[in-house]
């Protein structure tokens, strides 16, 4: 139920409209009615997370899910694909196409516009360009004409569906500062922070002890069921990491009994 908890907990990047792009809201959910069926451990993060967010859906007494996962081909070749589509039983049965975004992003504060300041721990992504892609390639794809037959071999008419995006993020702050403006963005997805090794490595972190997750873990609240280690043993694993170009999420244990979440970046 880890995986479930920490999706539920995540807050849309922002609520209504924004971008040109309307946020689906998620309805409440009933855990205690909810059997969570086995998520394919060997899926990448973001395939586990469609997962998750299926069988909250299906769980609901307000959506059905119609089709997910839908290729749209163009002479065999992949062009493009729809996450869901979902029926909205308690609007006449509206049809719904959604696109599902979970993202973890750093706020870089050396960057001028608040928009761009959204980049991925390891700077190979950013937001802005994900919601570009999502709203200018992505949500066009159902109108294209292999998009239309594609549908209209699932009895769903495009002219009729209705497009939303649920994107989901947890935000980074740099160590020690005040979150940057991101408005129009929700603050309240800033659930940690983040640092250079040279930071990391001080007396500011000496006291405390450590857990790098695993990437699997990254949608997890901290919690104590896992083995913490001292700051001189962590300083080797985040070493090997960096080595490869990946910053690690750690879970900071402190002196308090309050755990919090960190990335520690190579760059």
């Amino acid at each position: 139920m880890k995986h479930i908890n920490g999706f539920l907990a995540t807050p849309p990047l922002w609520t209504q409209t924004a971008f040109g792009l309307s946020q689906f809201e998620m309805p409440s959910i009933n855990l205690s009615t909810f059997v969570t069926q086995p998520i394919p451990s060997k899926l990448r993060l973001g395939h586990q997370i469609e997962y998750i967010f299926k069988q909250l859906l299906e769980h609901t007494e307000r959506y059905k899910v119609l089709a997910h996962n839908i290729q749209i081909l163009r002479d065999k070749n992949t062009i493009g694909e729809l996450d869901f589509i979902v029926e909205d039983r308690f609007r006449e049965s509206k049809k719904i196409h959604i696109e599902l975004t979970y993202k973890f992003y750093i706020l870089d504060d050396t960057i001028k516009e608040p928009l761009h300041r959204l980049v991925g721990p390891n700077r190979k992504d950013s937001f802005f360009t994900k919601m570009e892609k999502t709203r200018d390639k992505q949500l066009p794809l159902v109108f294209t004409p292999e998009g239309r037959t594609t549908l209209s071999s699932l009895d769903i008419n495009p002219d009729e569906l209705e497009q939303q995006t649920y994107f989901l993020a947890q935000l980074f702050k740099p160590y020690g500062q005040l979150s940057p403006t991101i408005e129009p963005l929700n603050e309240q997805c800033v659930v940690g922070y983040w640092i250079r090794m040279e930071g990391f490595n001080t007396s500011d972190f000496k006291k405390y002890s450590f857990y790098i997750t695993l990437k699997n873990e990254w949608l997890h609240e901290p919690h104590l069921e896992r083995t913490y280690i001292k700051h001189e043993d962590v300083l080797t694993s985040i070493a090997e990491k960096h080595n490869h170009k990946r910053a690690p999420l750690l879970w900071i244990k402190k002196t308090s009994g309050i755990i919090e979440k960190c990335f520690v970046v190579w760059w």
